[in-house]
């Protein structure tokens, strides 16, 4: 029992940085088009949907205009969701007793996690909204003369995609990581890496206070017999996507408002915000309470997929199948 404890905290970790790098993989295009959706105001629309954001980004910027910002993601996504998982983990077996934990305490232990990823998940959003939200600025200061007329005419909700497509591409200023973390480190220091840390808390908490006991049921659900507590990897699949996808909605308006606050340029006649308060009581002002919904399926598709195989990953034991701890079986896990 003792080797099984030293040796199972490094899978674990392996486990939680593969499954993010498989899942950023796959669901990154739909994650820009997310923060280019929450990033737009009312009157100056660039996108009408998803897809509508994601056919303008290919043909502004190209196929890879979609992946903008996913070196930063991808680097940090591993220390991230280790974290994360391997602290749910952690908080559970602190918690539990003979094994057995009351929601309440499963609730207290994704609240934990929650806390413990933003050291890694407020540096990582920071940089890689900036990178994503670069070509819808681009886009915007390209229309910006069309866009005017529309608003005195009293359209202030059209969707400018005729304009759009009337002038050669929009030239998207080619700005690294490196070089905003540069930039941030030189003016304001390390706190800069972290502007709208209490957005994200907002997000992240709620977010695994929802999602780890909502999916630990659904686990449950999937066992074979009361003596055989495997499931299939199919289930595990489903219940990352289901518990992921509804924790999901219903963080969106915290995720919309982080998204705006660590946004450190802005678009024509777009507003700052000093704080989540101030924040919140412009959008409700200007913008109304479906605001606070911008991107919100975006949202849904991009955590569904990203934490179904975090949890077909984490399950199936790849980090243990690494160590030589157990055998590597998919049909088991």
């Amino acid at each position: 029992m003792a080797q099984q404890q030293q040796i199972s905290l490094p899978a674990k970790l392996i486990n939680g940085g593969v499954a993010g790098m498989v899942g950023v993989t796959c669901v990154f295009p739909i994650d820009l088009a997310k923060t280019r959706l929450q990033n737009q105001r009312s009157g100056q629309q660039l996108y009408r949907n998803m897809m509508d954001c994601l056919i303008k980004t290919v043909r502004s910027e190209g196929y890879f205009g979609m992946y903008r910002g996913a070196a930063v993601n991808l680097t940090l996504v591993t220390p991230e969701k280790a974290i994360k998982l391997a602290a749910n983990d952690f908080f559970r077996h602190q918690l539990s007793r003979d094994g057995r934990l009351t929601v309440f305490k499963e609730m207290l232990a994704g609240c934990g996690a929650g806390m413990c990823q933003v050291i890694i998940t407020t540096p990582m959003e920071m940089l890689k909204i900036q990178l994503q939200d670069a070509g819808r600025l681009a886009a915007q200061q390209r229309v910006i003369p069309s866009m005017v007329p529309a608003l005195k005419l009293g359209a202030p909700a059209a969707v400018l995609s005729r304009s759009y497509y009337a002038n050669p591409a929009p030239q998207v200023m080619q700005v690294s990581a490196t070089q905003i973390t540069r930039e941030l480190l030189r003016t304001k220091g390390v706190t800069g890496l972290y502007k709208g840390l209490g957005a994200t808390l907002m997000r992240d908490i709620p977010f695994s206070v929802v999602y780890f006991p909502l999916f630990a049921h659904l686990h449950q659900l999937g066992r074979r017999s009361p003596e055989d507590p495997t499931v299939p990897f199919y289930w595990s699949f489903m219940c990352g996507c289901l518990a992921g996808s509804t924790a999901a909605v219903v963080v969106s308006p915290c995720d919309v408002v982080k998204t705006r606050l660590q946004s450190l340029k802005k678009g024509a006649n777009e507003e700052t915000y000093n704080g989540v308060i101030d924040c919140i009581s412009k959008i409700l002002r200007k913008e109304g309470p479906g605001a606070f919904l911008k991107g919100a399926s975006c949202r849904a598709l991009v955590i569904a997929p990203l934490f179904g195989i975090a949890q077909v990953v984490y399950f199936v034991g790849v980090g243990e199948f690494l160590l030589g701890y157990t055998p590597y079986n998919i049909y088991s896990a």
